[in-house]
């Protein structure tokens, strides 16, 4: 069981933003809120759905707010997420993942009748005839979506031949329903460059409306075309295929997010809103400090971190153990003293995230709630 968080005394003090106990997950909910307003507002002018991926705030919070600025759903990579979001009442969700084995595949179908829509997808025979004897076993039926390969070579079919089998399978048995295609191009959402990006995309959109097209001339509508993601939602709507994107961290970028171009010659349409904080445990050295966050607080699947206050500008960090990160200092610069705080920009939001069981919430210079991250380390 999840203990308590920190800090509840705290909340609604004036100045207690700097009294975080630390290491912590600060959230900056006017950063969130504007960055969630900004993307529903974008998807909106492209005519396209938004559907975005909660792989990313792992959230019942962050979610509500993503559907009540016009989400069309949610989009979860894993059964475990998506069972913890419906536990907080988040009913339209896609698991972005195939779900295999049995005792998944029971959980999905657990899951289904808590949900005003939950969709599926599906992309081997094999799988797909244990989805539908085991739908059939419980006189439950499933909505699936044919996930398609369009360059990650991850998941997906590949090609058009393979997804029609797959769509002639699903119409004739009863318990199952398809109800279109998913392609996420994954591998070029942190292509830095925007034309570069935006020409890599379109050709994966292109392979997916191949497959689109071959399986609607067979008499296989697909009302639902899902894909894109972050790096790509300025773009994906040109190809007239999409009818809703999987945006994840645009809710609080990152480091990561940081060096893409997300918006060629417009302003960057989204704000840094996530960041470790940390304090100076240890300061005996010259030229580096010692702070209380290390490999269990930070991910290390990206990039640094990036010193956003509490040292000056130039000063690097680095992982120094599972509880510790060494901050060298800027030439020339005063040295933190220990006990001050050091705030960092998440280099990976999604990885970061996971390993925090709440989210500190900051408006202004206060902290203003303690949101629980319940699919946290959820899995499977």
């Amino acid at each position: 069981m999840t203990q308590a968080p920190n800090d509840q005394d705290l909340i609604a003090r004036p100045g207690s933003r700097l009294e975080i106990t630390t290491p912590a997950l600060v959230l900056d909910l006017d950063a969130l809120e504007g960055n969630i307003a900004a993307m529903a507002a974008i998807t909106k002018t492209q005519g396209i759905g938004l559907r975005p991926h909660a792989k990313t705030h792992k959230s019942v919070a962050i979610g509500k707010r993503q559907m009540d600025q016009g989400a069309v759903g949610l989009c979860c990579a894993k059964l475990a997420e998506a069972e913890a979001l419906a536990a907080g009442g988040l009913d339209r969700l896609l698991l972005t993942s195939p779900v295999t084995g049995a005792r998944r595949i029971a959980r999905l179908l657990d899951l289904q009748p808590r949900c005003t829509e939950l969709l599926a997808v599906v992309d081997d025979p094999g799988n797909l005839r244990d989805l539908g004897e085991a739908a059939a076993a419980r006189g439950q039926s499933l909505d699936l979506l044919i996930d398609v390969d369009i360059g990650q070579h991850r998941t997906g079919v590949v090609g058009a031949e393979s997804a029609l089998a797959l769509a002639e399978t699903i119409a004739a048995h009863p318990q199952l329903t398809l109800r279109g295609l998913q392609g996420y191009a994954g591998h070029l959402q942190h292509i830095a460059g925007f034309e570069e990006r935006r020409r890599a995309s379109h050709a994966a959109l292109q392979a997916l409306a191949e497959v689109r097209d071959a399986l609607e001339g067979a008499g296989h509508p697909c009302p639902i075309v899902t894909g894109g993601g972050t790096g790509s939602h300025a773009f994906d709507h040109e190809a007239g295929l999409l009818t809703d994107l999987q945006a994840g961290s645009y809710i609080v970028s990152d480091v990561q997010y940081g060096a893409v171009d997300l918006a060629g010659a417009e302003a960057a349409p989204f704000t840094a809103g996530l960041f470790v904080y940390s304090r100076v445990i240890s300061a005996s050295h010259a030229d580096f400090v010692t702070i209380d966050a290390g490999s269990k607080t930070l991910s290390t699947d990206g990039p640094l971190p990036e010193v956003v206050f509490g040292a000056a500008a130039g000063s690097r960090y680095a992982i120094s153990g599972d509880e510790f990160g060494q901050l060298t200092l800027a030439p020339c610069s005063a040295a933190p003293a220990v006990g001050d705080l050091i705030a960092l920009q998440v280099p990976h939001c999604d990885t970061t995230i996971n390993l925090f069981d709440f989210y500190h919430c900051v408006r202004g210079d206060a902290l203003v709630a303690l949101w629980p991250i319940e699919a946290r380390g959820a899995s499977n």
